[in-house]
């Protein structure tokens, strides 16, 4: 069961095993006691530990589906607050619906919006991939008086990169991933350093808020979707 107390000691815990070197630029822009929604790159499972050192928050990061039916697995990535998203055909109203409950109680999430791509198939550093649009819904969805949505690259310097299972494999706890269909075996990124760069916060006040209506919705999280990845591509530039 998730305690936000062990989230931050064990995620240290997990990247001093790894002996990562980390650097954290920009800390000035972290909030205190404010309600953040942290959008991020995606290339390695060490991303989400990461983000709670970089920003010393305990966070709740969504994760792939098929994390939560593997034993230990499960366990683990509960106990530090990751959650697993519901199978395709249910993760958009899934995600909405527990990402409001978490932001609405004060909880800190993390989103990785190019999604499992690039977990599955390397991609090259630096090399930032589509960004789907269902945290910028959410952030306007949730009813936080002033919501913060703060981008965050996360540059590789340093790594070693293992192939270690077949991706077919993951079928057999995820039938319906599209992704999980292919001859590749699974890229697993280890950093050993990596620099994390904090970006400029976007801010969701319940004016900005108001706006959010027909077809003004879709704009609207296009618009602060686009803000993020342009955000997070400069910063790794």
């Amino acid at each position: 069961m998730f305690n936000p107390s062990l989230a931050l000691p064990l995620s240290a815990f997990i990247l001093n095993s790894f002996k990562l070197k980390m650097f954290v630029e920009h800390q000035n822009r972290i909030p205190e006691n404010i309600t953040v929604l942290v959008v991020s790159n995606h290339r390695s499972f060490m991303d989400a530990l990461i983000l709670m050192q970089a920003l010393q928050k305990p966070l709740r990061i969504a994760c792939h589906h098929y994390m939560g039916q593997v034993p230990i697995l499960r366990e683990l990535i509960d106990s530090l607050g990751c959650f697993p998203l519901a199978k395709p055909n249910q993760r958009g109203r899934r995600f909405l619906k527990q990402g409001c409950q978490f932001l609405e109680s004060g909880q800190g999430l993390g989103v990785f919006p190019e999604g499992g791509q690039p977990m599955v198939k390397l991609s090259d550093r630096g090399e930032v991939g589509k960004f789907e649009p269902g945290f910028a819904h959410l952030a306007l969805t949730a009813r936080v008086d002033d919501l913060m949505v703060l981008p965050v690259a996360i540059a590789s310097l340093q790594e070693t990169v293992q192939y270690s299972f077949p991706v077919q494999l993951l079928q057999l706890f995820d039938s319906d991933e599209p992704l999980f269909i292919g001859s590749h075996w699974h890229p697993v990124v280890i950093y050993e350093r990596v620099r994390v760069i904090i970006g400029h916060p976007y801010w969701i006040t319940p004016q900005w808020r108001s706006t959010y209506q027909g077809r003004n919705r879709k704009v609207l999280a296009n618009h602060l979707c686009d803000y993020c990845r342009q955000e997070i591509m400069s910063l790794l530039k």
